[in-house]
Formats: C-alpha cells, structure tokens, sequence
C-alpha cells in the first residue's frame, strides 16, 4: 500500500525513483481506505532531508498511511525556504483540532541549550500535552526524546564530554515489546547528540520502561508502559551518508571533530561508510504503524477524547 503525500514534494520524486510505493493526493481521494494519519513535527534544520527520511520508512508497509508535514509556528526556519515551508507545511495552529494515529516529533540541534531556552519551547509543550489526547501513538526523536521525557517526566537530560558521534551496537532489554517484534539480540543505530538521559533517572518513573540499550552509546529506547508513547535517543532515519556528511562540514568549517566511531571501513573516511543500521530501522517503523498504531488504535479516531 502507498504512502500519501503531494506529488509537488521534493521527497515524491525522490522516493518513485526507489521504487517505493507513493501515491499523488488526486488518485487517494478515490480509494475506499481509511488511511492511517500520521503527523511529522519536522524541527530539524534541513526539512527536506528529514522529511524524506522518515517517508522512506514510513512507505515500507502495506498500510496506507496520510502524512500532514508540521511547524512550530513561534520559530522561522533558517535552512529551508519559506516557498517550500509555506507549501508543505502547516503551523501546529492549523492542526490542533485534529485526531491522529501516530505522531513523530525529530530531533533539533538545539540540545546544548536549556529546554526554557528554545524559542519554541512554550508551543512545543503545548503539543506534548495536546498529544495526550489527540494523538494515539507517538515517537520521540533524539532531542525530542530529551525534550518529551523532561515534559512529560521531568527527566533531566545531561552534557557529555564528548558528542556521541558514529554507529553503535545495542541490545534488547525487552524483548517482548511490541515495537522490537522481529528483532535480533544485537542491532545498530547512528547517534549524533552533545547530550544524554541516563539510566538511573529513567528507572526512578514507575510508568517508564526503557526496551534497548548499548553498552556504549547509553540508553537507546524507552516507553511508557502502555507502550504508546516512544523515546528513541538515535537517529534511526538517517541514510548512509547523513554521519559523514556532519563529519565534512564540520572539517571544511576548521572545526575540532572526531571521526564517527564505527562508521568508515578501518577508520579510513576516504572509504564508503557501512549502512548497517537500514534492516533494525525499516523494522522499527514497520513495527510501530502495525502493532502499535494499526492494531490498536481506534477506527473512530473521535475515541481519543473520549
């Protein structure tokens, strides 16, 4: 089944060319389906990328699934034009009356920063509490996931003497959850933060359990008990060359970055990087609209507010 999504998108073109099933707004209107509606609150600084990394997994079922692109209304962005912004986006405002089945909240490179610091923090907390009742399922992305935890837990998030930068190995710790069905004792994940939540803040919540971790790179996944509501501290959606992209830009700018741990065959960046996180990623997010959305959420999406 397709994925919805304009065909004026810089991602439709991008995603057909994967062969990847999307369908134009003109040809959904005559399907008899009552597609999944999923909200993407889109706060990193290169939408484009973002967006069409997280389309690409979001394709990867037989479910057909409605994507509305979100904004905070409170923060203009500085990397994407406004045409594109303007076209494709809507302002949280204009979606607040709506139901959805899932909802994705991405990271931001803002986490060095004090949460009350954020431009749009006073907005942003005002969707962590409309998700509560107008959204059945949602996933929290790396700073996001910081972001949500501190909101909704009052977890409190941390500096770390050096960025965790590369792709590490992680590790079930439930592996009878229902977003980790399928999954193998060991997987990888990119991570690229200044920032962490720790473990012993985390098992200090009765309604917190985390599902994965790595030895390395910390904490990786958390939810809460009903297991609605998701907090992933890596970068599932990143493609092959996202790491070394921040890698280069950082280099050609002087700055004093280390290489990606675990990334570039024999620590040599003139080598193509392993794309060794693409099976654990597309599982995740099919796990997550099928057994956490698709069977679980009500039909009436009017059932929320009840």
């Amino acid at each position: 089944m397709p994925i919805k999504i304009s065909d004026n998108l810089p991602a439709f073109s991008t995603l057909e060319a994967e062969n990847i099933f999307v369908i134009p707004d003109d040809r959904a209107i005559h399907q008899d389906i009552r597609a999944l509606k999923i909200a993407i609150l889109n706060l990193m600084p290169n939408k484009i990328v973002t967006e069409t990394q997280l389309l690409r997994l979001l394709s990867n079922t037989p479910l057909h699934v409605e994507i509305d692109l979100v904004q905070m209304g409170s923060h203009v962005s500085k990397n994407t034009s406004q045409e594109h912004m303007l076209k494709f986006y809507k302002n949280f405002e204009e979606v607040k009356d709506n139901l959805y089945d899932g909802l994705i909240i991405t990271g931001a490179p803002v986490e060095q920063m004090d949460f009350e610091e954020v431009d749009y923090w006073e907005e942003l907390c005002e969707v962590f509490e409309w998700s509560k009742t107008n959204v059945f399922s949602t996933i929290h992305i790396c700073w996001g996931a910081q972001a949500g935890l501190y909101y909704h837990y009052n977890v409190p998030k941390y500096i770390l003497n050096e960025k965790m930068f590369g792709v590490y190995k992680h590790h079930l710790v439930n592996p009878k959850s229902l977003i980790l069905k399928g999954f193998g004792d060991v997987f990888h994940c990119p991570h690229s933060r200044h920032t962490e939540v720790r473990l012993e803040d985390i098992e200090k919540v009765p309604d917190l359990m985390v599902l994965a971790k790595s030895n390395e790179a910390g904490v990786h996944l958390i939810s809460d008990k009903a297991e609605r509501c998701f907090f992933l501290t890596g970068h599932w959606e990143y493609d092959r060359e996202t790491l070394s992209g921040e890698y280069f830009r950082d280099i050609d700018k002087g700055l004093d970055i280390a290489m990606p741990e675990n990334y570039f065959p024999d620590n040599d960046s003139s080598n193509p990087p392993l794309f060794n996180w693409g099976c654990s990623a597309n599982l995740f997010y099919a796990n997550w609209l099928n057994y956490c959305v698709y069977q679980r959420t009500p039909f009436d999406l009017n059932e929320l507010k009840k």
